[in-house]
């Protein structure tokens, strides 16, 4: 039976008593500015001590909707279950569709919830949503997941952008991801497995030259900042530097090597994710990679049959190298979608948008393995489990980085918020 209002007690919240400050400047400009930087902890030591740790998130964004019926929670032989038959994995009586073949031999290593329950069914209020935590409505823009650990957990001793997105498409810097935190905590994206363009070095200019042009890049950027808000002109500081240190590290971009090509797949994604590992290598804090089209409203099952071939092989690879070269127990990786996609069948042969019942993945630091959770009934259309939300996991993943999610805050302007969604608290069957 549909559970929408049973089902979201735990994270439906009373009124807020207190007003919120809308901080939202009028202008685009104006807003950068009025939003920048004023996002903290309230205890400095838990960040030192996170930082300390260097612990690092892997985060697998499969946009549009990855199905649970093609994918974690296969319902065949059922008047839902479409085509594809279910296979064992590595940990017995669990079975995922037969479209995860490598997946399936490494479920030990995961942990899967299939009792995710969330609200919104359409991909402009689903994305944000799913990327902020559902924060609830506090006169204030959330950071997306990536800007908020870049914050909370700090660069780390890389040098490098603490927060890196890899995707099709173009790149550059992306502000928008870091909300209330400012622009310095957005998102640097490397698109088409390239530097972004504007910051690289021409080949007119050697490097004393270079050091010369960033003498005066840093004393015009301080004039202006002496007249203008502090926080613009220092996240201007530090996006270049960390991107040029991006830049210095350039055998990141160099043709990947054959055999890992072969084993991640000679495809977009699997291309990406092999970046996304030598970032993670390198010591990039949060990494994003991207998949796309996922949105299957029309012949589901044929664009499934190709896209999860893709992202089985894609992730298992990934996962394996992380967990070979010892850094699976500290890096936190997530895969998931903004939600899942309808039981039923449509008229075009496809699924539509499901946000009732789904999947999300994860393994690495914090986190328990071979943990799968969450039921839903035999056609997949409910929840029959404890249902999940969003706020639910954000406080998981952070307590899986070492962060106090019930306890920590941001500091925005004097105004203290909280981290998570405080009618929600972590996942205890996921964490180790």
């Amino acid at each position: 039976m549909p559970h929408s209002k049973q089902t979201h007690s735990l994270c439906t919240p009373e009124e807020h008593t207190l007003s919120r400050r809308q901080l939202l400047g009028a202008s685009t400009a104006a807003g950068v500015v009025g939003l920048g930087g004023l996002g903290g902890l309230v205890n400095p030591l838990i960040a030192s001590d996170m930082s300390a740790k260097e612990k690092q998130v892997l985060f697998i964004w499969i946009d549009g909707g990855m199905s649970q019926l093609e994918s974690w929670d296969p319902k065949p032989n059922t008047q839902f279950g479409g085509p594809f038959r279910s296979i064992p994995t590595s940990i017995p009586g669990i079975q995922v569709s037969e479209l995860m073949p490598k997946t399936s031999q490494i479920m030990h290593k995961l942990a899967v919830d299939r009792g995710v329950s969330t609200f919104d069914n359409s991909h402009s209020a689903g994305v944000p949503r799913i990327n902020r935590g559902d924060p609830k409505d506090r006169g204030v823009i959330y950071p997306y997941f990536g800007s908020a650990v870049a914050n909370l957990m700090g660069p780390g001793d890389s040098g490098l952008p603490p927060y890196v997105w890899v995707k099709p498409g173009s790149g550059g810097f992306k502000y928008q991801d870091a909300g209330f935190l400012g622009p310095k905590y957005g998102a640097l994206a490397i698109g088409e497995g390239k530097p972004p363009p504007n910051i690289l070095l021409p080949s007119n200019i050697d490097q004393q030259q270079n050091l010369e042009r960033n003498a005066l890049r840093k004393f015009a950027n301080k004039q202006y900042g002496n007249s203008r808000a502090k926080t613009f002109s220092e996240a201007q500081d530090f996006v270049f530097d960390t991107a040029q240190a991006l830049m210095d590290r350039r055998t990141l971009f160099d043709t990947p090597d054959a055999g890992d090509i072969e084993r991640y797949g000679d495809t977009p994604l699997g291309r990406d994710m092999l970046i996304g590992r030598k970032m993670i290598e390198a010591g990039v804090r949060f990494v994003k990679v991207n998949s796309y089209g996922w949105d299957t409203h029309g012949d589901n099952f044929n664009a499934h049959a190709s896209l999860m071939p893709r992202f089985d092989q894609a992730f298992t690879a990934v996962v394996e190298d992380l967990d070979q070269r010892g850094m699976l127990d500290h890096v936190l990786v997530i895969a998931m979608s903004e939600f899942g996609r309808t039981p039923r069948i449509n008229g075009h042969i496809g699924r539509d948008h499901w946000p009732e019942a789904w999947s999300i993945a994860m393994t690495g630091t914090g986190i328990r393995r071979g943990a799968i959770i969450g039921e839903t009934n035999d056609e997949g259309t409910w929840v029959t489990s404890e249902p999940h939300d969003i706020g639910h996991f954000f406080h998981t993943w952070f307590n899986a980085l070492g962060i106090d999610s019930e306890h920590t805050e941001y500091i925005n302007d004097g105004q203290p918020l909280p981290i998570a969604d405080e009618e929600c608290s972590p996942i205890q069957e996921l964490l180790a």
